[in-house]
């Protein structure tokens, strides 16, 4: 049944999720421009506060790039659907158990994950550009790569807890890190692989693909893009910490989850681009072989 009251709770939910995107590419300049012994953004505001709101109005009003023999259906569709992909996804996170109670909020949201790959597959291919494509096609095969390690590696907690609900992670959960700590590390880096961040980023590798399936965007549909994948990274380290460590307050999971999404920050700043053949070498010949074998050793 449609309820106002319900509608409001997730447009709070959404709206919180936009800020925390603003401000979570403030605080990424921030540090990586001090990491790298330099200012960051400073200028707007006090300490540069302002500054992604500035950049975000000044984005908004650039004039939409026009792409001569571009699929405007998929090329329009493409960024949108990074969006409601990610606002879907929150509406499926365990923040009050009295609003949002999904009994197989698990199922929904591998299914709504794994639409992810249309986003950077359309996006490139509709864009009419040789980069886009190139840059579309490593993306898709390194997302459906590391989804079946994403898979696997989720099948141990969520069988423990013996429920595909997000909510008993919450109250009912255990610290599985210390348990299975190498399930831990190989999600995390099949998490870093999905979203398509450093030093796993060959979807955008500037020195041969420009800026990857999403050169040929700009403003509003650039910035919707943008918005997909930060809003990822902040879910999928809360995720992380809902999945291997137990906190029994949904506040303390967000806490900790922005909290460790700064690790992608320093990634970022710290590793240099990892080889394309040994990212895929070390999804189907290293990481699912031992993701195998250890479920194989734990279940018998």
């Amino acid at each position: 049944m449609f309820s106002f009251t319900l509608l409001f709770y997730y447009s709070l939910v959404w709206l919180g999720v936009l800020v925390s995107v603003l401000f979570f590419t403030m605080l990424e300049r921030k540090i990586m421009g001090y990491i790298q012994l330099r200012k960051g953004p400073n200028k707007v505001g006090f300490l540069g506060v302002l500054n992604p709101i500035a950049d975000t109005i000044k984005l908004f009003f650039k004039s939409s790039s026009k792409v001569l023999n571009a699929n405007y259906y998929f090329f329009w569709l493409s960024p949108l659907m990074a969006v409601l992909i990610l606002l879907f996804a929150w509406c499926l996170f365990p923040l009050s158990s009295s609003y949002c109670y999904i009994s197989y909020s698990f199922l929904l949201f591998m299914a709504i994950n794994g639409l992810n790959v249309y986003c950077v597959l359309w996006s490139g291919w509709s864009s009419n550009s040789k980069y886009s494509l190139l840059g579309c096609i490593r993306g898709s095969a390194q997302i459906i790569s590391y989804e079946v390690l994403f898979v696997f590696c989720s099948l141990f907690p969520v069988g423990l807890q013996m429920s595909v609900s997000f909510h008993s992670f919450v109250y009912d959960g255990f610290f599985y890190f210390f348990l299975v700590p190498f399930f831990a590390l190989i999600w995390f880096v099949s998490l870093i692989a999905e979203t398509n961040r450093s030093p796993f980023d060959f979807s955008e590798g500037e020195s041969e693909l420009v800026s990857g399936f999403n050169t040929e965007y700009g403003s509003l549909e650039f910035a919707c893009l943008f918005l997909g994948e930060y809003g990822q990274v902040i879910f999928v380290s809360c995720l992380w910490i809902l999945f291997y460590w137990f906190f029994f307050f949904d506040w303390l999971i967000l806490f900790f989850g922005s909290f460790f999404s700064l690790v992608f920050i320093f990634l970022r700043s710290s590793f240099p681009r990892f080889r394309y053949d040994l990212l895929m070498s070390l999804s189907w010949f290293y990481g699912l072989l031992y993701v195998l074998l250890g479920l194989v050793i734990i279940l018998f």
